[in-house]
């Protein structure tokens, strides 16, 4: 193949705006799929993300396309990268491999809050930006001021094509765009070998599948390569394209993207964004363009059987080898048993993993209530400490200082809804430091508030008060002195581990209050009284009581002298007593649950 006649590109956008669907329209276009078999997204293959609606992971295919007007044969390599925050670094690795990227914008909607992120990771990696105005067979599309925000926001000069991807429109020029402007791709050393990893899955037939894009020189099969970062050698045991399945080839080319299978067996030598070159003439070209992820959000992940350990193990190192972001570390609950410490990109980065872990190996989860990382100077160390875990924080006789991380927000909404979108920022201690209005109906506001304030329900508080209208991206600024508490709370006196979490100090009782009433709710009754107590500090803030299960111990006792009642209930008494002292009260699923929704009420 003409290395002239390649083109590679990804689509990037805001969550609902149209990419997989364009993606469909795009490989119907160049018959990489017969129509017959074509169904609405089609690269989206897991279950969860044709249910939600959204693209989880970032998808590759190859279409090969004939141009009658010169007689020429394009190659098109196409990802499909998913639209919500916490998959930002899909996009960035999809960004990493291409030279153009299609922007598409929603008609409707106009530039959202990760248009704007997705157009500066964009620039950001030097592409061509073709950008695309979708849904214009809609009713309520407003194409001409889409194209002044792409043009006056985005800083974007090029036309917008305008197409509607659900009818088809406009994927002719879409094709065409790409051909004249996406640039091809670029070949510095053709004698040595550079390629950079940018995606793998495991596969359960051929094991680990390295999607890689070949920069320099070529990959074939038994040839010996090394692993720059993780100095491991191996042989090439089968290479080939990315289509709708696995097509095994001869070699794969400077410029190209494909698949690789080596002869691994450790899943954790491979890593994203490393650099692949051949043993006897490595390269001196090491690619840096991946973007490094950093996990904010941290929770316990815990079998419902501790029989079941070992297969969380196992598919956790599954998982990882598809989604390089998750980290996690073993860690004991006296209440929960052996499990495991896990760091997420997001809340929903951590429903996201969840989700695929019970349904793609059948195991049956407990998530502890998420936190962040916090930063805690102590008295007798001058260094910040890092914790992770709400269990860990020290005694408060211990704590100098307490930091927690910040993140700047951007908030693009409608104007009609800015008084509330406002007010929910001021109660996640949000401070205002931007706001601009894109148009008459548009306003972008920019918050710096605490991470901890977001990771639970913000996102769909904030989509709940703009009737789904606006729309939230973040980045992660600095850590900032917090006056900051760790909420214990105990169960018939013993302190449940897995429910402690840490919160501001102004916030303390509130949070007190609601949970002990939560738990109270949920945990069933017992034969004995069960206090539920919220502690700050050693100390006492909020109690609610269990009543006892009653048992009429009287009811056969009829007649006679009073006496013999008052011995049948001083019996039931001290058999409740003992009861209290060696019961064990069981905490049901949905109270773990109910700790995730703090701010529900």
């Amino acid at each position: 193949m003409c290395k002239s006649n390649i083109r590679n590109f990804c689509i990037i956008a805001h969550i609902d705006h149209g990419k997989s669907t364009l993606a469909d329209r795009l490989l119907e276009y160049t018959s990489t799929v017969v129509k017959k078999k074509m169904k609405d997204q089609i690269l989206d293959d897991m279950d969860l993300e044709r249910e939600r609606g959204i693209t989880i992971k970032a998808k590759t295919v190859r279409m090969d396309y004939y141009k009658y007007e010169n007689n020429k044969k394009y190659v098109l390599n196409l990802i499909d990268t998913p639209g919500h925050i916490d998959f930002t670094h899909e996009v960035s690795r999809a960004l990493s491999a291409c030279e153009g990227a299609i922007l598409v914008v929603d008609a409707t909607q106009g530039v959202e809050a990760q248009t704007l992120v997705n157009a500066a990771l964009a620039k950001k990696a030097k592409l061509k930006i073709i950008p695309v105005i979708n849904k214009i067979d809609l009713p309520t599309a407003d194409i001409d001021r889409t194209r002044e925000q792409i043009k006056e926001y985005l800083k974007i000069d090029m036309v917008p094509i305008p197409i509607s991807a659900k009818e088809g429109n406009g994927t002719e020029k879409i094709i065409d765009s790409i051909i004249v402007n996406v640039p091809p791709p670029t070949i510095i050393c053709e004698s040595q070998l550079s390629a950079l990893i940018f995606d793998s899955f495991y596969n359960s037939y051929r094991g680990i599948v390295v999607i890689v894009r070949i920069f320099d020189g070529e990959i074939k099969r038994n040839i010996k390569v090394k692993f720059i970062t993780s100095g491991i050698e191996c042989e090439i045991i089968e290479v080939g394209y990315m289509k709708m399945k696995m097509i095994e080839a001869d070699k794969l080319s400077a410029g190209e993207v494909g698949y690789i299978i080596v002869k691994i067996k450790d899943i954790h030598n491979i890593k994203i964004g490393d650099t692949i070159t051949e043993c006897i003439n490595p390269t001196r070209f090491i690619h840096t363009a991946c973007r490094e992820t950093n996990q904010f959000v941290f929770a316990g992940l815990y079998s419902d059987s501790t029989s079941k350990y070992n297969d969380l193990k196992t598919a956790l190192e599954k998982l990882r080898l598809s989604d390089p972001s998750i980290i996690y570390s073993p860690e004991t609950s006296a209440t929960l048993g052996f499990g495991f410490r896990c760091g997420f990109l997001g809340s929903l980065h951590l429903e996201i993993i969840k989700e695929r872990l019970e349904r793609e190996f059948g195991l049956n989860l407990l998530v502890t209530a998420p936190s962040v990382i916090y930063k805690i100077k102590l008295k007798n160390k001058n260094e910040l400490i890092s914790i992770d875990n709400p269990i860990k924080f020290p005694n408060r006789f211990d704590i100098k200082e307490t930091w927690e991380p910040y993140i700047e927000a951007t908030i693009v909404c409608p104007v009609n809804c800015l008084g509330l979108v406002i007010k929910l920022c001021q109660e996640r201690r949000g401070t205002k430091v931007y706001m601009k209005y894109i148009d008459i109906r548009t306003v972008v506001l920019k918050y710096h508030m605490p991470l901890a304030e977001i990771i639970m329900d913000f996102y769909d508080t904030l989509k709940s008060i703009s009737k789904g209208y606006a729309s939230f991206n973040y980045k992660h600024i600095d850590y900032y002195i917090s006056d900051l508490v760790k909420l214990e709370i105990m169960v018939n006196s013993k302190i449940i581990d897995a429910f402690t979490i840490i919160t501001p100090k102004s916030k303390a009782l509130f949070m007190a209050h609601y949970i002990s009433k939560k738990l109270k709710n949920i945990i069933p009754k017992h034969m004995f009284e069960i206090p539920i107590q919220v502690m700050v500090n050693n100390r006492i803030i909020s109690r609610e009581t269990i009543p006892a299960m009653r048992k009429d111990v009287l009811a056969k006792c009829y007649g006679g002298d009073i006496t013999r009642k008052r011995k049948l209930l001083e019996k039931q008494s001290i058999g409740k007593r003992k009861m209290k002292q060696f019961g064990k009260v069981d905490v049901p699923f949905e109270a773990f649950v109910a700790i995730l929704k703090i701010h529900e009420n």
